[in-house]
């Protein structure tokens, strides 16, 4: 079982690298997170009820809700789950020890897209991901989904498809 972190802004295009994905890493299920990454405030009072909040998740639409548990649908064989989290953090420090509770193998960075930031206080995620130690692979997300039938690969190293 894989364990792949994908940053997003909850547009149903982040999506779209799932397919090629599960045919990358065959025949080992995933686990997929999908993150959103928020920095942290300075404010007592907000990081006293950080566990407790929910307002984030006002920004995910129900069509992305949709899609995902479609595509767990879809891919049941080589999707083991699909799960939304937001990062709230700052460091790389703190992004290591996020990846490393979650037991991430790989980041997935796609190219040729824009991440919309969704709060005042949202980040991108590319310096993080960049400095994390985590092995980055990177999916061109405009390319077609492509059919292979070469030997999986065991590797997680920087790399494009």
């Amino acid at each position: 079982m894989k364990t792949l972190l994908i940053p997003t802004d909850f547009k149903l295009h982040s999506l779209n690298c799932i397919p090629k994905l599960t045919q990358q890493f065959y025949p080992h299920k995933l686990n997929i997170i999908m993150v959103h990454t928020i920095g942290v405030t300075d404010s007592i009072s907000e990081l006293l009820m950080l566990s407790r909040r929910s307002v984030e998740y006002r920004h995910i639409p129900d069509a992305f809700y949709k899609a995902c548990n479609e595509i767990k649908r879809d891919y049941k064989i080589n999707i083991n789950e699909i799960r939304i989290e937001f990062f709230y953090g700052n460091t790389v420090a703190a992004f290591k020890n996020f990846l490393e509770g979650n037991e991430v193998d790989a980041i997935i960075d796609l190219e040729n897209y824009e991440y919309e930031l969704l709060t005042e206080k949202s980040s991108d995620p590319t310096l993080l991901m960049s400095r994390s130690g985590v092995p980055v692979i990177t999916i061109n997300t405009l390319l077609p989904v492509a059919s292979t039938e070469d030997e999986p690969q065991e590797e997680l190293e920087e790399q494009t498809v």
